[in-house]
């Protein structure tokens, strides 16, 4: 790397924000911090403001911005607060911004960075999933360049041959399988969160690990390959590799499979994107393959992870239907990580949702902001409705294809 970069952390507090600041932290003089942010954690997030010398600190919490202020009194880091804050701070110059709020609520900021020329390396898969033409035409608006945290498509990303699109016959996702890859479905009917949340290899946030255990996680990641790499949903395979070792593989017409390997560590990718077109001296741990001995890889069991099957139906559906998976899976995660539904009702929330008539192929397609947003709000609300009848009733439903 010739110079300092400059680099702004949403999320900063997050499992993906806290490798971010490791990754910057093990790198001294290549990097210079602007902004971080955080929803409500004051604490942690004045912690890494002061920690990376950061010139800006914005609480996306506008009523907790006082407490923000007062922790950090005399250092001379300005403090924001609120979510207009977020916007008009990830418009502001710098090389790259790593977007790492979990769910929808990272969309606002990710379309301003763009619109700004701002590079981002997005971490957080929701906004490309509910809004992913919005996210790509900000970026060409602003001539920005996208460029993929997550392992599986930074590691796409890596090994994609640009002058050779054309023969590219297909991409394959590996999934770990999560921590229920080998129980029954009665047993994951009676999962509990401190369960699901159990990831065997990464270390992740409450929300992905259960996106893991459900494998709406990889779901999501077949919807995002599609946008990020102008893929038709028959492009897109998932292979189950419990190892975590091949994050993975682009096939070529010719037979050739490219893969990227790596150790089950965020910071590998976050290092490469931060430093992208070019690469840190050392960004996670390196991987040992003598000390692996075995890697091993199967199909999917599609009855009892029916996710997969959701991201495939909606990918051909149109945009409503991927807005819909999106706000609904976020809604029973969310709902049970309360323990207000079991585990096995997130999956029939989200196939209640999608089999809404907003969400079939005729509906008007979300082509704003605003729209996008109204219509997350209406899944939200309709999946809330759902939730509650759950929670009357004492029932858990399987999980049915929503066509």
């Amino acid at each position: 790397m010739s110079s300092k970069r400059t680099v702004s952390i949403f999320g900063v507090t997050g499992s993906v924000g806290t490798s971010a600041c490791d990754v910057i932290l093990n790198a001294p003089g290549r990097f210079e911090v602007q902004t971080v942010t955080a929803g409500r954690n004051v604490e942690k997030l004045a912690q890494a403001a002061r920690t990376l010398s950061a010139k800006q600190a914005v609480i996306a919490d506008e009523a907790l911005l006082e407490p923000l202020k007062s922790k950090l009194a005399g250092t001379g880091i300005e403090a924001m607060g609120g979510r207009q804050a977020l916007i008009e701070a990830a418009a502001q110059p710098a090389d790259i911004l790593l977007a790492a709020i979990v769910g929808f609520e990272g969309l606002r900021p990710i379309l301003s960075a763009l619109e700004n020329g701002v590079n981002v390396a997005i971490a957080n898969k929701e906004p490309l999933v509910a809004a992913g033409h919005l996210v790509k035409e900000a970026a060409k608006k602003g001539g920005a360049k996208l460029i993929p945290v997550d392992s599986e498509h930074n590691a796409i990303f890596q090994v994609l041959e640009q002058h050779n699109r054309s023969a590219v016959e297909k991409v394959i996702l590996t999934a770990s399988g999560g921590p229920f890859l080998n129980w029954t479905y009665e047993q994951m009917a009676k999962a509990t969160p401190e369960q699901a949340v159990a990831h065997p290899n990464w270390s992740m946030g409450p929300k992905i690990s259960v996106d893991s255990a459900t494998m709406m996680n990889k779901a999501l990641e077949i919807i995002e390959a599609a946008v990020l790499f102008d893929l038709k949903p028959e492009q897109i395979e998932v292979l189950i590799h419990p190892q975590s070792v091949v994050h993975s593989l682009v096939a070529y017409k010719d037979g050739s499979q490219l893969a990227q390997l790596g150790e089950s560590d965020m910071r590998v990718p976050i290092a490469h994107a931060l430093a992208w077109p070019d690469r840190l001296e050392k960004g996670g741990r390196t991987l040992d393959l003598a000390s692996v001995s075995t890697l091993s890889f199967s199909r999917p069991d599609f009855d009892k992870f029916p996710a997969l099957v959701y991201a495939d139906e909606c990918l051909k559906r149109g945009a409503a239907a991927c807005i819909a998976l999106n706000a609904a899976n976020e809604t029973a995660v969310q709902a049970f990580l309360e323990r207000r539904i079991g585990f096995m009702d997130i999956l029939g929330a989200v196939s209640h949702a999608l089999a809404d008539e907003r969400c079939n192929p005729a509906a008007k397609t979300p082509k704003t902001v605003e729209e996008i947003e109204k219509l997350d709000q209406t899944v939200r609300a309709l999946t809330e409705e759902y939730i509650a009848a759950r929670q009357t009733h004492g029932q858990h439903r399987k999980a049915v294809s929503p066509s």
